[in-house]
């Protein structure tokens, strides 16, 4: 791999912000002793709203080689967490691959979540598939008109759709161990971003015809104005979802057939 510096601001190296177990992270996924996230900093995606714009929209974080990123995710291992969660990972694909393949040598043996946007490529996908155990894709937008504005690509519901259609191809729905803890499967989450309502209707309709009423669901109603977003910029989005709306969200998740909520 050539150390060239593209959009995403990431070089020859993934560069990590952070790796620490997550007790935020849904239940499923947490268990009793945290899932274990590595927060890659950089991202494909340009969200104006974006929560972790300082890791994701400057370059940030530590150029880790595949040695040391390897020891990244064992050191995680060693702490005691159900699964490693590699969160915003769409640009850094070869570099994971490359580190998980000595972290597997050396013992690597928890589940492997993959935690995306779902702007994937079918080519990146096409490596993971085997490797990852959980996908865990938050689809925002369905109109290409929104997604340009308020990501910067108008092709991502396209992009999202085909991705999504293959990890659920590769691993299916969620499923569970006896201790309740995800081992395989699709986890799929929803920003719900007020006053786009409609948009949520057309991907839960679309998620329980296209890939499964079984589908288990994160509905997150944790947006919030952050980084571009203010009175004066996308004045729009410049609040938190209504109570109500996030109700009509769930309601209108049910109407489809959708039943496997997170907690």
């Amino acid at each position: 791999m050539a150390d060239r510096i593209g959009v995403c601001r990431t070089g020859r190296f993934a560069r990590v912000a952070s790796a620490f177990p997550h007790f935020g992270e849904e239940d499923v996924l947490r268990g009793t002793r945290g899932s274990g996230t590595v927060f890659f900093a950089g991202c494909n995606l340009f969200c104006v709203f974006c929560q972790n714009w300082e890791i994701s929209q400057r370059p940030a974080g530590e150029a880790l080689g595949p040695e040391e990123l390897a020891g990244v995710f064992l050191w995680l291992q060693d702490q005691g967490v159900h699964n490693l969660n590699l969160v915003t990972p769409e640009h850094v694909v070869p570099q994971v691959l490359e580190a998980l393949a000595i972290a597997a040598r050396k013992g690597l043996r928890i589940p492997l979540v993959y935690n995306t946007s779902a702007y994937d490529g079918q080519g990146s996908l096409a490596l993971l598939d085997g490797v990852v155990d959980i996908y865990m894709p938050d689809f925002k937008f369905w109109k290409p008109k929104s997604a340009r504005r308020y990501l910067g690509a108008a092709d991502y519901p396209e992009a999202a759709r085909a991705a999504i259609r293959e990890m659920h191809r590769q691993v299916g729905v969620l499923k569970l161990g006896a201790d309740g803890l995800a081992r395989t499967g699709v986890l799929l989450r929803h920003l719900v971003v007020p006053g786009f309502l409609d948009e949520t209707r057309e991907i839960l309709t679309w998620v329980a015809r296209e890939l499964s009423p079984d589908t288990y669901l994160n509905l997150m109603g944790q947006y919030r104005p952050a980084f571009r977003v203010g009175p004066d910029r996308y004045p729009e989005l410049n609040r938190r979802p209504y109570p109500e709306e996030l109700a009509e969200a769930y309601a209108a998740a049910r109407e489809v057939g959708l039943w496997r909520f997170a907690d």
